[in-house]
């Protein structure tokens, strides 16, 4: 009988800190409340910013109330996203996730002039308000805001927008959600018919059965193949969407949004994007030799993640909660124990179940309570990597909880500054520890791995959702369209190192980010390599390094990145910068290659 363990059944997260149930009338009597604040917020500050009656003192009080409703209106929908990418087919969650979406927008757009009071502001106001001590926890706030002003519309036109998109990308965002989480996929296992979820699956594609990881992947993409025409007609929505948004906005590039909101100059993220294209034979280097560990002329894309030893692995889900608090211990205490308090307190739903949304993510809502984890283990070394960069998002969320709401989310391209720097923490912890040749490079080739999946694959990713959002510029994209731009950018990646898999021109179908986030995944290279360059540093440097890293932390997004990063002497705009991480790859790749020999 399998261990139940494997499946971290019972690791569930306890959500009554938020509300009892989805049924708790205190979520409607803070959508209530929410409203009321708001609109008392709206009849004493309405006008007062731009006719000039506030001072910076009493500005000051006005953000930290209008970050008070804020908090308030967000609570009844985080916590319904939560009981929904818990159980995507409750229809509790459901209908939860729909109502507080609603309440949580109709809030907003009575709070949405005061934003643009602000950024309607002439410069010189602007830097009388500052002057005063007590705005400055909102001082970046204030600053990147004014960064749309060349893209910010009437009061009356961001109110409609704000109400449409609960039709529009909200709406598809629900249904993709709905219609991917309730997908099963019927396999052969040992002769018996098993139904997988989405979780499952991608645990296989570690099974040392070639065969079996085939057919596995296969069956993934083909089921999700035979939905082709609502998730065609959803991906093309949201592209659709977002060209609307742009040309309402004056933004002459769709990417610009994002980079925008990351605080990011464009030059800085094509620079970083280029560099990962030149290395791309690093990562086919990768490939050719674990073909030559496989045994295998050529690698399929089936293969990317087959473990090079003949057993599969079973790590039980305390032994991997002991492997990583032992790792962060090592790095900080500090670290180690706001993880610890994850497993303790509840705050990580693991158990693999079905109708679960897929993949893992951290989330939190507030500094003033804490995040939730939410993954399925399978007792793979991956699963226990995953632990460890989720735990690394919640440790950032954690430290950085000393900032203010309106500065307490980190840029996204800092975002993995922890999450991989954890990462980081485990393997080279294990490295140390490993007991013979075969177990050092089982853990490099899973490190080389995981690298190849957030620096080199994300790109691709990036260059083709790039390409179909700027295709869509001129009509309606058709499955074989979409799908030939993807086969296009993952071939461009792999060379001839790899061979992919007919069914795999549908794995754009089941990218979650092109939904929810747009170009997100670029982050997840900026992250990484950036990270990659701290954590050499860390090794460089020894524990002198960890306050000013701390402190990077602990700053949450009350800097822009360039500034934040500057203070430890990194300057993302230079386009050299990003070599430093492609020397830690290849210093793996050649400790992988020297225990080949």
């Amino acid at each position: 009988m399998e261990d139940p363990s494997l499946k971290a059944m019972g690791v569930c997260w306890d959500l009554r800190e938020l509300y009892n149930s989805p049924d708790d009338p205190q979520i409607e009597a803070d959508i209530a409340e929410a409203r009321h604040r708001a609109e008392a917020f709206a009849q004493s500050y309405r006008g007062t910013i731009v006719s000039g009656q506030l001072d910076g003192v009493a500005l000051a009080r006005a953000l930290a109330e209008y970050e008070a409703v804020t908090e308030l209106q967000q609570r009844p929908s985080f916590y319904a996203s939560l009981l929904f990418a818990a159980d995507t087919q409750s229809t509790a969650a459901q209908r939860l996730v729909q109502r507080t979406r609603e309440a949580a927008t109709e809030t907003a757009n009575l709070l949405v002039f005061f934003t643009l009071e602000l950024i309607a502001l002439e410069d010189d106001r602007f830097a009388d308000l500052l002057a005063v001590p007590e705005l400055d926890p909102y001082r970046h706030y204030l600053e990147t805001l004014r960064r749309f002003k060349p893209h910010t519309l009437s009061e009356k036109e961001e109110q409609i927008l704000n109400q449409k998109q609960l039709t529009s990308s909200g709406a598809f965002e629900l249904l993709y959600e709905e219609l991917t989480g309730s997908l099963r996929f019927t396999v052969q296992i040992d002769g018996e018919e098993r139904e997988l979820t989405d979780g499952e699956v991608m645990a296989l594609l570690r099974h040392p059965d070639r065969a079996l990881r085939e057919q596995v992947f296969t069956t993934f993409l083909e089921t999700h193949a035979r939905h082709s025409l609502v998730l065609t007609s959803i991906f093309n929505n949201i592209l659709l969407d977002h060209k609307i948004d742009c040309a309402l906005r004056h933004y002459d590039d769709v990417t610009l949004p994002t980079h925008l909101a990351n605080e990011i100059a464009p030059e800085t993220v094509e620079a970083m994007l280029q560099a990962v294209e030149r290395h791309y034979p690093l990562a086919q280097e990768y490939f050719r030799l674990k073909a030559r560990l496989l045994g295998l002329e050529r690698l399929k894309n089936t293969d990317l993640y087959a473990p090079i030893a003949a057993e599969p692995e079973h790590i039980p889900f305390p032994q991997a909660q002991q492997m990583i608090l032992a790792a962060f211990a090592r790095f900080s205490e500090q670290f180690a124990t706001h993880a610890a308090d994850f497993f303790t307190k509840r705050w990580i739903d693991a158990e693999v179940r079905p109708s679960k949304r897929g993949g893992a993510f951290c989330a939190a809502y507030s500094p003033r309570h804490h995040p939730y984890i939410l993954c399925s283990y399978n007792g793979t070394s991956r699963d226990v990597a995953t632990i460890a960069h989720e735990l690394g998002h919640g440790i950032h969320y954690c430290l950085a909880r000393r900032q203010t709401l309106l500065a307490y989310d980190a840029p996204l391209v800092l975002a993995e500054t922890a999450s991989v720097f954890a990462e980081m923490l485990l393997v080279h912890s294990l490295l140390e520890q490993a007991e013979s040749v075969a177990v050092r490079r089982a853990l490099l080739c899973d490190t080389l791995e995981e690298m190849y999946g957030t620096v080199f694959r994300q790109t691709a990713l990036t260059r083709f959702e790039i390409a179909a959002h700027r295709r869509r510029q001129a009509g309606q994209l058709t499955a074989e369209e979409i799908g030939a731009m993807w086969w296009e950018t993952q071939e461009k990646l792999f060379g001839t190192s790899v061979e992919m898999i007919p069914a795999y021109r549908w794995g754009w179908t089941y990218i979650s980010h092109f939904i929810h986030s747009r170009f997100y995944c670029y982050a997840y290279s900026f992250g990484e390599l950036l990270t990659l360059a701290l954590y050499q540093r860390y090794v460089d440097e020894g524990p002198s390094f960890i306050p000013a890293y701390m402190r990077l932390l602990e700053s949450g997004g009350s800097q822009r990145p360039d500034q934040a990063l500057a203070r430890l002497g990194m300057n993302i705009n230079q386009p050299e910068f990003w070599d430093q991480g492609f020397r830690v790859i290849q210093g793996l790749l050649d400790d992988l290659r020297a225990t080949c020999e």
